[in-house]
């Protein structure tokens, strides 16, 4: 057991709960939360090894944020690693797109990234120590129709990393980003039934990635684990795209 706690947003989404498992394989001590609480709890209470906790938490509320790294750190421990995996989006064509939909897809996306890190880094920073990974999404990094707004808020989320991992490298606290492709959970099944023609659309995307299917939760969480490990200690400021050759520049 490494004795590390980690705490994972969207922990009991489908890639969130990938993640879970790989750090619990790992040794680490996992706080599962997210914005449905019960099911963390559930996430929690199936990962290998002792020590994991549940919790409801909604990333964009900053106080609750707060709150939430405070109790860990007085029940179980301070946070030596963060994972940002809570995240939310629609396919819609951007001059179709309204305010408010603006607000909550950055609310979740970018602004959730700001919360947790603000909360966590002053305390890995004053301990020498810390492994920040955000889930992104490559359409940060090449664009993706009818995600024009959700792509802008990945992209924010490369950004603040790099600008992060300069401010804490000699704090030893490294900060690196992984970068999904089209991935098979339910969300982005909800997201292209809404088109009508679900079906169509992800065959097409399938179509689209050089390794002929789309990515597997358990894709995307070996990666994850890995940058979040003592492995990955002279890595940071990076981005790492899991798309099966979609995106290659």
């Amino acid at each position: 057991m490494s004795g590390r706690v980690a705490l994972v947003t969207g922990g009991a989404g489908a890639i969130g709960s990938a993640v879970c498992r790989r750090l619990a394989l790992a040794g680490d001590r996992v706080v599962v939360t997210d914005l449905e609480g019960r099911a963390a709890v559930e996430v929690a209470a199936e990962l290998p090894g002792v020590g994991h906790t549940g919790r409801a938490l909604d990333v964009t509320d900053l106080e609750a944020v707060r709150r939430t790294v405070d109790e860990v750190t007085a029940g179980v421990g301070p946070v030596d690693v963060l994972v940002n995996v809570a995240g939310w989006d629609r396919f819609v064509p951007f001059v179709d797109t309204t305010p408010d939909l603006w607000d909550r897809v950055i609310d979740v996306n970018y602004r959730g990234v700001l919360h947790t890190a603000h909360c966590v880094v002053p305390a890995m920073v004053e301990r020498g120590r810390g492994r920040i990974v955000s889930v992104a999404s490559d359409a940060a990094r090449v664009g993706s129709s009818l995600e024009a707004v959700y792509a802008g808020a990945k992209g924010a989320v490369v950004a603040f990393s790099k600008s992060l991992a300069r401010e804490v490298a000699r704090s030893g606290v490294t900060v690196n980003v992984v970068c999904p492709g089209p991935t098979d959970t339910p969300l982005i099944r909800r997201m292209a039934a809404e088109l009508g023609d679900g079906d169509r659309f992800l065959d097409a995307l399938v179509r689209a990635i050089p390794l002929r299917r789309l990515a597997a939760p358990d894709d995307i969480a070996p990666a994850v684990a890995f940058l979040a490990s003592e492995d990955a200690a002279f890595i940071t400021g990076q981005t790492l795209s899991v798309s099966g050759g979609l995106t290659m520049a």
